[in-house]
């Protein structure tokens, strides 16, 4: 089979028993996982969040969108047009050479588009990633008490924005499995978006957002934000 040609390359830093170290990732793919909830009501609310504002209802659960690999971006800020894009938190699977990984990202999307299509507001902004992630293995057996969290700066007021457990989102193992079918391992350069949880209110921009990923068995976190600059729609 060809392989898919690199389209982006991404840096982490992690530690493991030898120490910290950093290494590179050549991005070939990346899949957006949407209503990924494991639990059926977790999912309805979700669904109905995003339908107050116009988009239509998945044509099944969970499902899998496809998005350009170089809309991903380690950088400390993202520019979008308008003001009606927004984050959500997500933990994030990175498959490499040297096996599959465990960051979070934000899918920021554009609701407005969205509410055209979601395949199409998937295009429209930048996927914010962590520099720092984990190795899968280590956190593949308690993935249900892993926890995420977003926080959102508007107007200079920060506040909790998402916040639960991994138990409300399928495992990376299944997610894959029904992405690529039964035996499916991803080829290096795959990246996955997870899902994420019900927002805390409404869904609404941000002038800063971040997130956090906490493994309480390991006792350690993963931290990430951005910075987010409105371009003018002028026709």
């Amino acid at each position: 089979m060809e392989m898919s040609p690199v389209r982006t390359t991404l840096h982490f830093e992690t530690t493991d028993s030898l120490g910290g170290h950093t290494f590179e990732v050549p991005v070939t793919d990346l899949v957006i996982a949407g209503w990924t909830g494991s639990d059926a009501a977790a999912i309805e609310a979700h669904i109905l969040e995003l339908e107050a504002l116009g988009v239509r209802r998945p044509k099944k659960t969970p499902i899998f969108y496809r998005g350009a690999a170089t809309l991903l971006t380690q950088r400390e800020s993202i520019e979008v047009v308008g003001s009606t894009a927004s984050g959500e938190v997500e933990p994030v699977i990175f498959s490499t050479e040297r096996g599959l990984w465990l960051g979070i990202g934000s899918d920021h999307t554009d609701r407005e588009v969205e509410t055209v299509g979601i395949t199409i507001s998937k295009q429209m902004c930048a996927k914010p990633v962590s520099t720092k992630v984990w190795a899968f293995e280590e956190v593949a057996g308690h993935w249900n008490e892993l926890i995420v969290r977003s926080w959102m700066t508007k107007g200079g007021e920060r506040r909790l924005y998402q916040e639960g457990p991994l138990a409300k989102i399928r495992h990376p193992s299944e997610l894959l499995r029904l992405y690529g079918g039964d035996g499916y391992v991803p080829a290096p350069g795959l990246v996955m978006f997870c899902g994420t949880l019900a927002v805390h209110g409404n869904l609404e921009p941000a002038e800063k957002f971040e997130m956090e990923l906490e493994d309480p068995v390991l006792q350690r976190r993963l931290n990430h934000s951005y910075r987010v600059t409105e371009l003018p729609i002028e026709g």
